[in-house]
């Protein structure tokens, strides 16, 4: 990766998950539903939070340390006992965590017919197996965590529906990536997919969305930190190599093969017969704002899926203005909080018509 292009990831740090404003006031205490060990998954605490939204520590020993997966539930699920719900795994942004209450977007919480899993995808996991599993960053199977384990621990934890139709799986910025990655190489577990200003593009015709990824393995953006530590959003934790995830990034002689194979934007057709939705705003032209970036990787998705003939939802909101009262068309909470008020009822509407 070229200087320039190095300088550009660590101004742009395209996926990470942005700071989010203080929480709101907590809903009422009540009990959250008992849940249970299994599909490789062991409890280390009680559940935390109330009965409709509350959090879940585990360990496993596909992924180094405790994890949290936050859960939401419909208002009536206790009460209707015998009811059972679709499904929507969310991903996080980089340095984020599903502990952060806010993740808990409030058009997500006002969902009434799915319940939504917030796994942890660690503070740059890129939702993958890494190729390197010989890091100061331990165990790093986050593909077979959520895949081979958080779904199926929560169909036999909550009253799901199980089958494609019943499960989508959509993420933003970071998680964007995930939800796209995720869905193209399981397609019998999605009917549904979608991705939130994301990572759409890690070939080597995006060399600074692939260079931000790969700033967040090399830990280059930590000399912005100064005294913060780590909680600093640019500090991912421990330092490890450039090709830990994908194997070399640099695209000489099919080096980087493997970030191709991981990219969205070259295997759209992978998601035939899914219902996709694709969110974006342009950074105000300000190639210092992440968003200037993802507009450019979305369109690349978008191309892709114009030339298959498939049908999505597509929502370039520009600068932000029109789309909800606190986006300004950055990389944000605020346009994140305005795209989920926009999905999730077509979601839902989507999971009732395959019912």
């Amino acid at each position: 990766m070229t200087a320039v292009v190095a300088a550009v990831a660590v101004a742009v740090l395209v996926l990470v998950g942005l700071p989010l404003p203080a929480a709101h006031a907590a809903e009422a205490p009540a009990p959250p539903p008992p849940m249970h060990d299994g599909s490789g998954l062991t409890l280390t605490g009680p559940v935390t939070g109330t009965a409709t939204n509350f959090v879940v520590t585990v360990t496993t020993p596909q992924v180094a340390g405790e994890h949290r997966i936050r859960i939401l539930l419909p208002r009536d699920y206790t009460a209707e006992a015998t009811r059972r719900y679709p499904v929507l795994y969310f991903l996080h942004g980089a340095s984020d965590d599903p502990g952060n209450p806010n993740l808990a977007y409030p058009a997500l919480a006002a969902a009434q017919s799915m319940i939504t899993v917030i796994p942890d995808g660690g503070r740059r996991g890129w939702y993958a197996d890494w190729r390197d599993q010989d890091t100061a960053a331990g165990a790093q199977n986050w593909e077979t965590f959520h895949i081979s384990q958080v779904i199926p621990f929560i169909d036999a934890n909550l009253r799901t529906l199980t089958g494609k139709q019943n499960r989508a799986v959509a993420g933003l910025s970071m998680g964007g990536f995930g939800a796209l990655h995720y869905a193209q190489r399981h397609p019998g577990l999605f009917g549904q997919v979608a991705s939130l200003s994301g990572a759409t593009d890690l070939s080597a015709n995006h060399l600074v969305m692939r260079g931000a990824v790969v700033a967040t393995l090399t830990n280059i953006g930590t000399a912005l930190c100064g005294s913060s530590g780590p909680t600093c959003s640019l500090d991912f934790g421990p330092t490890v190599s450039s090709d830990a995830i994908f194997g070399s990034p640099y695209p000489i002689l099919d080096a980087d093969r493997l970030w191709n194979e991981a990219d969205p934007s070259s295997h759209m057709d992978r998601l035939q017969g899914m219902g996709i939705a694709l969110y974006t705003g342009d950074g105000n032209g300000n190639p210092a704002e992440p968003e200037f970036w993802v507009r450019s990787a979305a369109q690349h998705a978008k191309d892709g899926l114009d030339r298959l003939g498939y049908p999505y939802h597509y929502v370039d909101y520009g600068n932000g203005s029109g789309w909800g009262e606190a986006c300004d068309g950055g990389h944000n909470f605020g346009c994140w909080a305005q795209d989920l008020e926009d999905y999730v009822p077509r979601l839902e509407a989507a999971f009732a018509s395959a019912a």
